[in-house]
């Protein structure tokens, strides 16, 4: 098959599959008498596999790691699930990093009172210190924040389409 039919089968871009291609993730294809990449089952199977394990969130690294096993023959389960229990461990921590940080952003929007005044609560923790210093406070910052909190972006920042502020205007 054809780049573009290996494209297709495994959803992969065809700029992505060169660049595996470049960077040892996926074999150099053999070429046909017109020079053009012709690939087979085993790279079906091979960018299958690289695509899912990207969805899972592996680096190329443990990608490469996963793979480098597998190339050399002799791998055990144990192997495999030792590299995916890394992996799994890392997604955890990122998980609880995540998860303090949508606690602590939901508690500083909790106490955000969107009020018409430049004055903001959410700015003032923000630029707090985060422990005694013996220092002056952090300057309070006025904005030019909109009236009604939310609902225009910042200065020199344009509205996301779709966005209750977005005046509709055409394509952009």
């Amino acid at each position: 098959m054809q780049i573009g039919e290996l494209a297709r089968a495994t959803g992969c871009r065809v700029v992505t599959i060169r660049y595996y291609e470049r960077v040892g993730i996926l074999a150099p294809p053999a070429r046909a008498a017109n020079n053009y990449r012709v690939y087979g089952e085993d790279h079906l199977r091979r960018l299958c596999f690289v695509r899912r394990t990207r969805e899972l969130g592996f680096s190329l690294d443990e990608v490469r790691t996963l793979l480098g096993l597998i190339d050399v023959g002799g791998y055990t389960c144990d192997d495999m699930r030792c590299v995916a229990q890394g992996h799994l461990d890392e997604v955890r921590a990122r998980l609880r990093d995540l998860q303090r940080m949508e606690s602590t952003l939901a508690g500083l929007v909790g106490q955000c009172t969107g009020g018409k005044t430049p004055d903001c609560s959410l700015l003032e923790t923000l630029f707090a210190e985060p422990y005694d210093t013996g220092r002056a406070p952090a300057p309070t910052i006025r904005s030019n924040a909109a009236p009604g909190g939310c609902s225009r972006p910042p200065p020199g920042r344009r509205p996301r389409r779709g966005h209750p502020s977005d005046p509709g205007d055409g394509p952009r």
